[in-house]
């Protein structure tokens, strides 16, 4: 390369987006596009197969297109050897032996990432330039705004205000349906006989691309966790386009209804598998938003099942994201309860003699994917009730799952599913016994262990572990409101019982490898 470049123009693996700031005003004839696959960066947490082959995939197709539009773009492939091995070293790299007038990046999905390219820029001495994430509906410095010097936040205000200042479902200042939030209609289990017949969501057969990675992966990666096996996710925007008009046009109306159940033999229930394309940016959340609601009006859908799917992108996602932003580094050092225990090793396999995480993890490792409940209220609440380090668990969440870019999973794992910041955001843990599972799945059926039963050798670890919490943080939720309820039945407890659940906690949490 002997022509002086303009600016390098930095591409992340999750910014795959043409509409990215940082390409506003690319000139093919003075600017260079720059991509960086890297092993520190697959292996910065213990990556699924899948969720190292999903960005090398969608990075791999965005270059094509490029090449396509003729913007030079240099590529820096995982297996070229004549490249550092760091994602550090590589833009270093690149930075000392072509230097450029400027190093322009869009805002990154990972507090990590960006004092990474700080630091490289620095030592390479080339000016740095961030652009906005306008791929976002709510900046870093809307959702600062918004939060103020607010000590707790609540999701629900933020998204009215959120509703009303894009007019998602509003009928003047007032939400479609006279109210704002639908939930209480969308908590149902499939009841005994099942989910009957379920769409299946859109699959996309891996292209050529694809199965290189595919084999890359393998190659490389093979050791990691899960398979590739099922493979069938959109890397391309126009992949995602259809897998999102396939759930509007076929899941989007029974979603709200079922979106909490789960079933052994449906790993993706009614739910979108957008995240992932909104994740690396095929996928616009204005455009979801307005795909739902336009089928609202269009079809006369149920407004519960809308509202519910919209509440998800524009609440919790955008909220998510303006937490991550405003708490980071302190947030992923959170540990409110002082959890220190090490993650069992069958979170990795799925072997555990408890039914509801051999299905959960089992589907973890063949899909990349569990749904929200399943996360939160089967490995996550077993992982808060069992003590384990919230850092490991966060970890284990970034590694399993193909959605996971930090910005997201981090948030949810350590606010929402442990607790860890001691409700920054969320007004109560998320636990209940394993009867809650019970009642939510068919997961409970032929395991060794009955949901009812707190102690003896047949008690479920969930429903011991969870009185046992209840029972060792009693005065702390007879204080709140919504947790009071909860522990008045530990009130009621003879002290014989309550030594008796905690005798069999300690065992079950000494034991954990073998539960």
């Amino acid at each position: 390369m002997t022509q002086k470049v303009r600016h390098w123009v930095l591409v992340l693996g999750d910014q795959l987006g043409w509409d990215s700031s940082a390409l506003s005003d690319f000139d093919p004839a003075h600017d260079r596009l720059l991509m960086i696959e890297a092993d520190s960066e697959a292996g910065e947490v213990w990556s699924h197969q899948a969720r190292i082959a999903l960005f090398l995939s969608g990075m791999r197709h965005f270059a094509n297109a490029a090449h396509q539009r003729q913007w030079p773009c240099t590529y820096m492939r995982l297996d070229d050897p004549q490249w550092p091995a760091t994602f550090a070293e590589r833009l270093g790299h690149v930075l000392t032996a072509h230097p450029p007038e400027a190093l322009v990046v869009m805002e990154t999905g990972a507090w990590r990432m960006e004092r990474l390219i700080e630091a490289a820029a620095e030592q390479a001495r080339v000016p740095l330039r961030w652009t906005p994430d306008t791929h976002a509906l709510c900046s870093r410095a809307e959702f600062a705004t918004w939060a103020g010097h607010k000590k707790e936040l609540r999701m629900e205000f933020f998204y009215r205000a959120m509703r009303q200042r894009h007019g998602v479902l509003m009928a003047g200042q007032q939400p479609v349906g006279g109210q704002w939030n639908f939930d209480a209609e969308n908590r149902k289990g499939f009841g005994a006989k099942g989910p009957g017949d379920v769409p299946a969501p859109a699959q996309f057969a891996p292209d050529r691309v694809t199965q290189d990675v595919i084999a890359l992966v393998r190659t490389r990666f093979g050791e990691h966790p899960g398979t590739l096996d099922h493979f069938a996710w959109p890397v391309t925007r126009e992949d995602a386009l259809v897998a999102l008009q396939h759930f509007i046009d076929q899941r989007l109306e029974h979603f709200g209804t079922w979106q909490d159940a789960m079933w052994t033999t449906l790993p993706f229930g009614w739910h979108a598998l957008v995240a992932s394309s909104l994740n690396l940016h095929l996928l616009s959340p204005r455009e979801v938003v307005d795909a739902a609601e336009q089928a609202y009006h269009a079809r006369q859908l149920p407004l519960a099942s809308v509202e519910g799917f919209i509440r998800q992108v524009l609440g919790w996602r955008e909220f998510i994201r303006g937490v991550y932003w405003l708490d980071m580094p302190q947030l992923a050092e959170g540990n409110h309860y002082g959890h220190t225990r090490d993650l069992p090793g069958w979170y990795w396999t799925g072997k555990t003699h408890m039914a509801c995480m051999q299905a959960t993890i089992g589907q973890s490792l063949q899909h990349g994917y569990a749904h929200h409940i399943q996360r939160l209220m089967v490995t996550g609440q077993f992982a808060v009730l069992a003590g384990l380090s919230p850092q490991q668990v966060s970890a284990w969440y970034r590694a399993m799952y193909i959605d996971a870019v930090e910005w997201v999973e981090t948030p949810n794992t350590l606010g929402m599913a442990l607790h860890a910041n001691g409700g920054r955001f969320t007004s109560k843990p998320y636990v209940a016994s394993g009867q809650y599972i019970s009642r939510m799945s068919n997961y409970c059926k032929g395991c060794r262990y009955q949901p009812e039963l707190r102690t003896g050798p047949n008690a479920c670890p969930m429903t011991t572990l969870y009185w046992d919490f209840l029972i060792r943080h009693e005065a702390d939720f007879a204080s709140n409101p919504r947790t009071a309820l909860m522990v008045k039945h530990v009130a009621k407890m003879s002290a014989e019982d309550k030594a008796l659940i905690g005798q069999q906690a300690d065992a079950t949490r000494d034991g954990l490898e073998q539960v």
